[in-house]
């Protein structure tokens, strides 16, 4: 991950960093969600969204020198102000109630021994932030009580391929080949799915809101009817380290459609939590290095400082008018 990438991340943002370029741009929006009144609330919006990004950039500056032992911290602080600079695009009167303003996720009671950060749990609540800005930006209900591991949530992140692959020699994703308008998969993944193409196709079609033309030759060649995005089309996911698509490989996940923001909001926030409030087992684990929590959370640190920010940009400049 090159700090270049992230400069050119934050540089993009910074267009935001204007009164009046954030009051057009929340006018287009308001204007594409059908809003009313849409100039005055462009108007009296366009001052909270520009500190929003502006905030949120003094936590990632910080996070990105701080030391690990509160790096979780800044970076989920970091993140949510982006969060809650998307949701103005998309809810002009965020935040309504009092009900939004929690974090909306809780955290199993930890066992102080032999406790392991990969098989903790995370479960979500009926409100608070994850709920709604999980409906408002991705239009996805009925996610309380719903809860995940930490291993099946990292799984998801394509930058962590490599290392899952090396831990237990199960790769999760498969890269995708961009030919001339077209991505391409190795037949063998047919072999990982236990699929025909057919069913396979069927499959895929099943988890995306758009069209695919799947052909079999030497490859599987797939051409959708839409761009790929970076937020709303998993199972595809972009690994920001190569700049290439993904396909994930594990269909039976309850991750598996999960949006990205969604899944780093839910790391950091356990992550946040731990360096807060268990301070002993943190410490522990930054000293002695004793198992394979260490090596993964350093690496998803390091991943969502940038690939946060990074899938707010494309949530903010592309996801948002792909239907237009």
């Amino acid at each position: 991950m090159s700090s270049q990438n992230k400069k050119e991340t934050w540089d993009l943002l910074k267009l935001f960093f204007s009164a009046s370029y954030s009051q057009s741009y929340l006018n287009k929006c308001y204007q594409k969600e059908s809003i009313a009144e849409k100039d005055v609330k462009s108007f009296e919006n366009c001052y909270p969204f520009l500190y929003y990004l502006e905030h949120s950039k003094t936590y990632y500056d910080q996070a990105a020198i701080a030391p690990f032992s509160i790096q979780p911290i800044l970076a989920f602080y970091g993140f949510i102000q982006l969060i809650k600079a998307c949701l103005l695009t998309v809810d002009p009167v965020y935040p309504e109630s009092t009900s939004v303003l929690a974090h909306g996720v809780t955290t199993r009671k930890r066992k102080k021994q032999q406790y392991e950060f990969l098989s903790d749990e995370i479960k979500i609540q009926k409100h608070g932030l994850l709920t709604h800005f999980a409906e408002k930006m991705f239009h996805m209900k009925h996610l309380d009580g719903e809860k995940f591991s930490m291993r099946d949530l990292l799984k998801e992140l394509p930058e962590m391929n490599q290392s899952f692959e090396f831990l237990t020699i199960n790769k999760n994703f498969q890269k995708m080949d961009y030919i001339m308008g077209e991505y391409h998969l190795p037949i063998s993944v047919l072999n990982q799915f236990h699929m025909t193409s057919n069913r396979f196709n069927d499959f895929l079609k099943s988890k995306i809101p758009f069209d695919i033309d799947l052909k079999e030759g030497q490859t599987l060649s797939l051409l959708f009817d839409k761009k790929l995005s970076c937020n709303t089309n998993a199972p595809f996911r972009k690994d920001i380290k190569n700049d290439s698509f993904m396909l994930s490989l594990n269909k039976d996940s309850p991750c598996y459609v999960m949006p990205e923001l969604i899944i780093h909001y839910l790391i950091l926030y356990n992550l946040s939590m731990i360096a807060r409030y268990e301070t002993e087992w943190w410490s522990e684990l930054l000293k002695s290095m004793a198992n394979n929590d260490y090596p993964f959370i350093m690496q998803f640190l390091t991943i969502t400082l940038e690939k946060g920010p990074y899938l707010i940009l494309k949530w903010l400049t592309e996801d948002k008018f792909l239907t237009e």
